[in-house]
């Protein structure tokens, strides 16, 4: 069902949410620069996708289902209070988790963002408060969204609460699944969120025409087996996807994998990995120190 607005406005302005439906009554439009366009409907499609991860979350709160997975569209993670940005209208996830907090009066969240591009809508949300924990893996973010550098990590009572781990253009599984092992999952033990997350963006994957990242099945293979493992330990398995980007051949795939690992179904891989260049995975090792040497001053990383 829709999200109510008064829901959307957890985490967007009123005068925002009003421009939108505006803009969509009178035929549609660009909402910002030109790749945020809306048609007639496009106001209510976003209300439905903010609506499923809404859904979501309630059904596992609810104990209806263990965990979940709202593939919604249109996506959500770059769009920020006052803006939509990169196809996202409505932050879906950011509602997602205000909402969490207000209504189940949790405190300690985790916002887990795997696709290819930074969720700055996401980091804007949460960035000065320690009850959402986020974390990001993704591409090099200089020439887009031109945030999700390794330095911003929070300010005020979220100082430590954000971590970007900003990988090289055509960083394959090795890199990928290593900065996951030694950064991501380490701090998530230490925060132990009551309820996590995942801003599920399937465009990392190495045919993915938008994004520039070359990933194969087995990342999210890993990044599943982790966030299932760590659900399981941290927040009797609490855990939520949110579809984010993914455009693709592949989106079927991963998605059909997420889900069987979600619900503990076998699923067979069958996806050739690139080759790792060297040169990018020496860039990607560096970039890993650097990420760990900022983060320890907020967490113990070996």
């Amino acid at each position: 069902e829709k999200a109510r607005v008064e829901n959307v406005q957890l985490v967007h302005d009123v005068n925002y949410i009003k421009l939108v439906e505006t803009v969509c009554r009178a035929g549609g439009g660009a909402l910002d620069s030109g790749d945020t366009v809306v048609s007639p409907k496009s106001f209510d499609v976003a209300l439905y996708a903010a609506g499923g991860a809404l859904t979501a979350v309630e059904l596992v709160m609810e104990k209806r289902f263990k965990n979940a997975f709202a593939l919604v569209r249109p996506p959500g993670h770059h769009a920020g209070r006052l803006r939509a940005m990169g196809f996202c209208i409505f932050n879906n996830v950011a509602i997602a988790a205000k909402y969490l907090l207000k209504k189940f009066r949790l405190d300690k969240m985790l916002i887990l963002d795997i696709d290819a591009h930074h969720g700055n809508g996401t980091q804007e949300t949460f960035y000065e408060t320690d009850k959402v924990l986020y974390i990001s893996l993704h591409q090099d973010p200089r020439s887009f969204p031109g945030a999700g550098f390794i330095n911003e990590v929070g300010e005020g009572a979220g100082l430590g609460y954000n971590v970007n781990i900003p990988l090289p253009f055509q960083t394959s599984d090795q890199v990928y699944i290593r900065a996951l092992n030694e950064i991501a999952a380490p701090i998530i033990r230490q925060y132990k969120p009551q309820f996590m997350l995942v801003s599920a963006g399937l465009d990392g994957h190495y045919a993915d025409p938008v994004a520039s990242l070359s990933l194969s099945l087995l990342s999210y293979q890993r990044i599943y087996e982790a966030t299932v493992d760590l659900a399981s330990k941290m927040c009797k398995g609490k855990l939520v996807s949110v579809l984010e980007g993914g455009y693709g051949k592949f989106v079927g795939k991963i998605a059909a994998l997420a889900i069987a690992k979600m619900s503990g179904t076998r699923y067979i891989t069958n996806d050739k990995a690139p080759t790792t260049n060297n040169r990018v995975r020496k860039q990607g090792e560096k970039v890993i120190r650097e990420v760990k040497k900022v983060q320890r001053s907020f967490w113990k990383l070996d």
